[in-house]
């Protein structure tokens, strides 16, 4: 028992809680450290962003000088061919010499309408429309070819109105390379075109037989034209092959879809 007069014994003091502080604390820290890595990750961003701004920059100006090299380069030569074969057409004295001058000129005439396209579409950064193939053109590719004495036929299956314009350019290029490989390795060589436009794909087949032997005369082979062409086919989603036949021709086959982004 307590005896009167005495005093009570001090109880201890009671220890702060610390526990919320630190808390509080870990939480701040952890917030900054959030905050500077988000703050990293934009300025990195930031910085590549500005890097590929600047090489998508690079790359324009080096389609404008390509561009403006074409220009000047190719034009002027294809113009002096034109102007030759027109002098060339007046000057000739038998039909046949005037006929093929003529053809001559108008091949010329077509090939700087095309140049001009690509060198706007090149200046342009990609921006400018290509212009169509239509249908029609790829029959007087082939009428070309045969005017120069190479002997095609070419068979049409199904509507080329209802694919999409990129298909059609494609194709239009497939048979146009195809037709430049029959010119170069076989000369004088059968050449059938057969083209297929189904609802969902386009399939063109180019097939000539072997040419007859001449000396001199190398044999078509699947050179820069075709790995380009390849590329160029795989490019809207299609398939190319290109090889030899067992009677000694040669044969390419490509398979596009009907529709692909223009």
């Amino acid at each position: 028992m307590k005896r009167a007069g005495e005093l009570a014994p001090e109880l201890p003091a009671a220890a702060p809680d610390i526990s919320g502080a630190v808390i509080a604390f870990l939480m701040i820290a952890g917030l900054a450290v959030l905050y500077l890595i988000g703050r990293r990750r934009l300025v990195q961003r930031a910085e590549r962003a500005e890097r590929d701004l600047r090489a998508e920059q690079a790359r324009a100006d080096e389609r404008t000088r390509l561009a403006a090299e074409m220009h000047d380069v190719v034009t002027h030569r294809l113009n002096l061919m034109v102007l030759h074969a027109g002098a060339l057409r007046v000057a000739a004295r038998d039909d046949s010499t005037r006929e093929a001058a003529e053809g001559l000129r108008t091949a010329g005439c077509q090939a700087l309408a095309e140049l001009r396209d690509l060198v706007g579409v090149l200046r342009s950064g990609g921006r400018a429309r290509i212009p169509d193939v239509l249908p029609d053109r790829l029959a007087n590719l082939v009428a070309d070819s045969a005017a120069t004495g190479l002997e095609v036929t070419l068979t049409e299956h199904g509507d080329a109105d209802t694919i999409s314009p990129a298909v059609r350019r494609t194709m239009y290029r497939v048979v146009q390379e195809s037709l430049t490989n029959v010119h170069k390795h076989a000369p004088g060589a059968h050449t059938e075109i057969t083209i297929h436009c189904g609802p969902s794909s386009v399939r063109a087949v180019i097939r000539n037989t072997a040419p007859p032997a001449t000396p001199g005369t190398a044999p078509p082979r699947s050179g820069n034209g075709l790995l380009g062409l390849r590329g160029r086919v795989e490019m809207v989603g299609g398939t190319l092959t290109a090889g030899p036949t067992d009677d000694g021709g040669f044969e390419v086959d490509a398979v596009l879809p009907a529709f692909v982004p223009t």
